[in-house]
């Protein structure tokens, strides 16, 4: 029995040090996966990011990118586009939260050769998006106002974003860019706006500049095809009378008085913004 027993032992101590050493082996190899491989950011994560500049994350109290992308829909597998990124404040945040799970187009201006506006902010989006690993995914494509844009391939995107663009575009350009992102999208996908939102009464109209009208928006959207999915006061500022003698410009970011009655248009904020959601009818 001593024989039999000692046996078993040795049988047993035997499987032991085998089962230690396949496990072992398997934390060494984990170990060994490239930082590359590790799960996307979460939005918090991305907001919270050290590539993100202090100037920046100083606009989060204005602009709620978590709550905002979070009321669109957003999931990391997606595959989202972004029209006209400008200097990339919403890029710093949907880049890292989508590498490595889904993609991120940015729909941007041409870069032509002139020296104008248009060019100049590509050459300056390229330059940021070449500056840090965290961007290393982003695929940009061209956006032409006013012209027909392929802005991904047909029928692949998930979810098309659109923030403080629709002014610069006036009624023509934003028809044109729905039917863009409607082609854009996948049948169930959807078109996330926000816009700086022109009062339903205003008592002088040219102190309104860069303000839209919601319910103009939504016609628009309508006519190109979305359904309106609805609206959220995420981005709304009560503070915002929209009558400025620069227009949206005279508040933050932009300041567009300088140093008169500063502290006046930084006690508003920025604007009172609409952010609105629409899909597209299918599955």
């Amino acid at each position: 029995m001593t024989m039999k027993t000692n046996a078993l032992k040795a049988i047993a101590l035997a499987v032991t040090v085998s089962c230690s050493t396949l496990s072992l082996s398997a934390i060494a190899k984990e170990s060994a996966v490239p930082a590359t491989k590790m799960a996307p950011m979460t939005l918090k994560q991305a907001v919270a990011s050290e590539h993100r500049s202090a100037e920046n994350k100083a606009r989060d109290q204005y602009r709620h990118p978590v709550e905002t992308l979070t009321f669109f829909g957003f999931l990391p597998t997606m595959t989202v586009v972004e029209i006209t990124p400008g200097g990339g404040w919403y890029t710093e945040i949907l880049a890292p939260a989508l590498k490595g799970t889904g993609k991120l187009y940015g729909a941007h201006y041409p870069d032509t050769g002139e020296d104008n506006y248009y060019s100049n902010s590509r050459k300056k989006l390229e330059a940021k998006l070449s500056s840090d690993v965290v961007f290393s995914e982003v695929v940009l494509t061209n956006f032409t106002p006013n012209q027909e844009s392929e802005l991904a391939p047909q029928g692949t995107a998930d979810l098309v974003l659109t923030f403080r663009n629709l002014h610069n575009w006036k009624d023509a350009g934003v028809e044109q860019v729905f039917k863009d992102a409607f082609n854009a999208l996948k049948p169930g996908g959807v078109l996330g706006v926000v816009e700086h939102r022109l009062p339903v009464e205003v008592a002088d109209p040219a102190q309104a500049k860069g303000y839209v009208s919601e319910t103009q928006t939504i016609k628009q959207a309508k006519a190109a095809g979305f359904r309106f999915a609805g609206s959220s006061e995420i981005n709304a500022n009560a503070k915002d009378t929209a009558q400025y003698p620069k227009g949206v410009w005279t508040l933050p970011p932009v300041l567009r008085l300088g140093d008169e009655d500063k502290e006046k248009y930084l006690a508003i904020g920025e604007s009172d913004r609409m952010t609105l959601k629409f899909v597209k009818p299918g599955k």
